[in-house]
């Protein structure tokens, strides 16, 4: 014969609650927390809508600071491939492929595989989105093809979206244990492609 008995009261840190305020609270707690992934999932999913827009051909300037230093024009092509799910980003210094990012969703998360001219291909996370403000931070998660933690790579993306016409990137670098950034001024200069 088996003995049951009812819980009536949790006693947490010498305070006595009731089981049902338990269960209160531990509901709320779960409301909040799908709450706030559909609210991210929301905000990437947005993201991501903004940076369709971005289809195109860009031309502007970029200027390397810190650890490194340089200056020179760039253009930049956007695209959407895999049936609207990644929009890939083109830069090419005097001509030449520079570099090629690919964003996309990941469940809830908006993410980008970076492929660079060190020739690694940092993935990174967005940590910080404000689609009101045009505002996409995105940190790094790890790497394929880095030759050591040491090696030149990079580490973060703080993107704005300004205007339709008008955006820029800031590739956060580091390598050696010196830290650079690259900004990129991009404007747009061809229309953008009709979605048929």
């Amino acid at each position: 014969m088996i003995n049951q008995m009812k819980i009536r009261t949790v006693r947490i840190a010498c305070v006595t609650i009731p089981a049902g305020r338990i269960l209160l609270l531990a509901g709320i707690v779960c409301l909040c927390t799908l709450r706030n992934s559909e609210a991210k999932e929301d905000g990437s999913a947005a993201a991501l809508a903004q940076l369709r827009g971005l289809a195109g051909e860009w031309e502007g300037s970029f200027e390397w600071s810190g650890a490194r230093t340089a200056t020179g024009n760039i253009n930049a092509t956007y695209y959407e491939t895999g049936n609207g799910s990644a929009v890939v980003e083109n830069l090419a210094v005097n001509g030449a492929p520079s570099m090629t990012s690919v964003y996309h969703l990941d469940g809830a998360d908006l993410r980008i595989t970076h492929y660079c001219a060190a020739q690694n291909q940092p993935r990174l996370k967005a940590r910080h989105i404000d689609v009101a403000k045009g505002i996409l931070d995105f940190d790094f998660v790890d790497a394929t093809n880095l030759r050591s933690p040491d090696a030149p790579h990079v580490y973060g993306l703080e993107m704005r979206l300004l205007n339709a016409d008008h955006i820029t990137l800031a590739f956060l670098f580091e390598g050696d244990g010196k830290r650079s950034k690259e900004f990129i001024d991009l404007k747009r200069i061809g229309h953008k492609p009709s979605t048929q």
